[in-house]
């Protein structure tokens, strides 16, 4: 293979021109409008425009014009569409990826499941056939009791997955059936759902498969991804700490299995959850390339993209399939995403100003902005990935705590706040006998700003600041104040409109977004705090809460833009 056509956005489009490029292997990049001179079209040998990154006939034309071999679809948008994958074979180029008919196994997660059932993985109780109705959910919470997920045949990335717990009650799972169904047809175009009995305190932990058309299938390591906020992964190590031998052993050869089993090709990735009394259950495989590959490369010294590309041209593998995983010191990878941590991770779209990376031993950074990327609020927000690497665990989050001290990235908000206040956290950062982090635990019991600054919200830590050396008794310090306070005539914060106008009543939108429908009617009776409207960005859907109890006045329809803070409603107190 001599070139390859990029069919995605981001640091992952990146990630893989750079990996491309080292292997001599020309780089064709895509970009929407949104996306005019994005990063990855600079990285790039070749930059085509197209109106969809989902536009598989305007794909293959690109890749038609571009003359290139074959396609490397990344991760999200086209990377686990069998049809896509069948497409850009039908038109004589390589698919950079598991097979058609592997991905339409795999990707149905009841196939994948009665897949796991025949290779012996461990399984937690569930179905294997579609729900066909909200009461069926409900007959499985009464046989194995609460928690139950509810979960998207076809999902992926916490979408189309909700969990009712024993707080939420029976009651719940009719809302939760709708609401899961509902998020897997806007991402994947399918709405069947199924039920497994959700583990309590559950940790997420995953194998990194390689496997080659020569039936070489290699494991080269595990990660823990148990740091997540609603079940978007926010923070992942490798190797998985803590687990035991038997643990191990398991997750590992439950991996290899499952993948042999299914004929798999290609760099794939098999979850588990890790229960708190110990059980390991087979979640998924995700038959693409994985956020969270570089804490594995960190480690193993493999280039996982590398091999993708290797294992395509119908390479063998470079490593000893049956060799055990050997992880050589402790990685920590954190996803910087342009989100809003005092406003409950709200997606936050916009220009960024500025965007300084740390430098160190052991750090490294795959971005997909730089200072004056603009973020469009149609796509993730994924904005870069850090990933620290130490000889060991204790080393490794010490060097993190500088690096995500030292990152810089202003014009949008992001999640370094919660970063720098989760690698303080012992409920992450402990032993083993005390670490206690699992998938729900941010959700739970997370206190935002426990451990960074004493008595200062995260809206100040969002500030803008400059820093000023001053010299202190013949030392030098550096101080850093809110660059408001540096403007002439400055020294309080401008007040907003929204502070100006603000009403008790007023129903805001969270963020900027799609306002996806209202759970009430126009003129209807609401409670404080209930639950009457449902906004969507980034691919991420967040209801809103009245403000006030008293009778709802409808603002905004279905399917309008909105602003952050823009009233969609009004309430007028009873």
């Amino acid at each position: 293979m001599s070139s390859v056509l990029i069919a995605n956005r981001g640091e992952i489009a990146v990630r893989v021109a750079r990996a491309a490029r080292d292997l001599g292997i020309r780089t064709v990049a895509v970009s929407t409008d949104a996306d005019v001179g994005a990063l990855h079209t600079e990285i790039a040998d070749e930059a085509y425009a197209v109106s969809s990154y989902l536009d598989v006939d305007a794909l293959l034309e690109v890749a038609s014009r571009a003359g290139v071999d074959c396609v490397h679809p990344g991760y999200g948008f086209l990377s686990e569409n069998a049809d896509a994958a069948r497409a850009v074979q039908d038109a004589g180029l390589v698919w950079v990826g598991p097979s058609p008919e592997t991905i339409e196994t795999l990707g149905d997660k009841m196939a994948a499941r009665q897949l796991a059932e025949r290779s012996g993985a461990p399984l937690a109780p569930g179905t294997s056939e579609p729900l066909t109705s909200w009461e069926q959910a409900r007959d499985f919470a009464e046989e194995h009791g609460l928690p139950i997920a509810i979960k998207a045949a076809f999902g992926g990335g916490g979408r189309g997955l909700k969990v009712v717990t024993e707080e939420d009650g029976p009651a719940a799972i009719e809302g939760a059936f709708a609401a899961a169904g509902r998020e897997s047809q806007e991402a994947f175009g399918r709405t069947e759902c199924f039920v497994e009995k959700f583990l309590a305190r559950p940790r997420h932990v995953e194998a990194q498969v390689l496997a080659d058309s020569h039936g070489a299938v290699a494991v080269i390591g595990t990660r823990d991804c148990s740091t997540q906020r609603r079940f978007q992964k926010l923070v992942e190590e490798a190797p998985a700490p803590f687990l035991t031998g038997e643990q191990n052993r398991s997750i590992i050869d439950g991996a290899r299995e499952v993948c042999r089993a299914a004929g798999y090709v290609g760099a794939g990735t098999v979850e588990f959850i890790v229960a708190e009394d110990g059980t390991v259950s087979f979640l998924e495989v995700n038959t693409r390339l994985q956020v969270e590959h570089p804490v594995t490369e960190a480690v193993s010294g493999i280039d996982i993209v590398a091999e993708q590309f290797r294992i395509a041209a119908g390479g063998r593998l470079s490593v000893d399939p049956d060799a055990a995983p050997v992880a050589h010191g402790h990685a920590v990878e954190f996803r910087i995403n342009a989100e809003d941590v005092a406003h409950g991770f709200a997606p936050c779209p916009g220009t960024v100003t500025r965007f300084e990376p740390p430098t160190g031993p052991g750090i490294r950074v795959d971005s997909g902005v730089r200072s004056g990327s603009t973020i469009p609020g149609s796509y993730d927000s994924l904005l870069a990935k850090l990933v620290v690497w130490g000889p060991d665990r204790e080393v490794a989050f010490r060097r993190a705590r500088a690096a995500l001290d030292e990152f810089r990235v202003e014009g949008v908000r992001t999640v370094l706040p919660f970063h720098r206040d989760i690698v303080r956290e012992p409920v992450l950062t402990g032993g083993a006998d005390d670490f206690a982090m699992c998938t729900d635990w941010v959700d739970r019991e997370y206190v935002p700003g426990a451990h960074t600054v004493a008595d200062v919200s995260f809206d100040d830590i969002y500030a803008e600041r400059s820093t000023l050396a001053v010299e202190i008794g013949g030392v030098l310090q550096h101080v850093r104040v809110p660059s408001v306070l540096l403007l002439q005539g400055g020294g309080a914060a401008a007040v907003t409109a929204d502070d100006r106008d603000a009403e008790p009543g007023d129903v805001r939108a969270p963020f900027a977004g799609t306002l996806v429908g209202w759970e009430v009617e126009d003129g209807s009776s609401v409670d404080e705090g209930q639950t009457i409207a449902t906004v969507e960005a980034m691919k991420m859907e967040s209801t809103v809460a009245s403000p006030v109890s008293g009778t709802v006045h409808l603002v905004a329809g279905p399917g309008d833009t909105v602003a952050r803070g823009d009233v969609i409603a009004r309430v007028e107190g009873n």
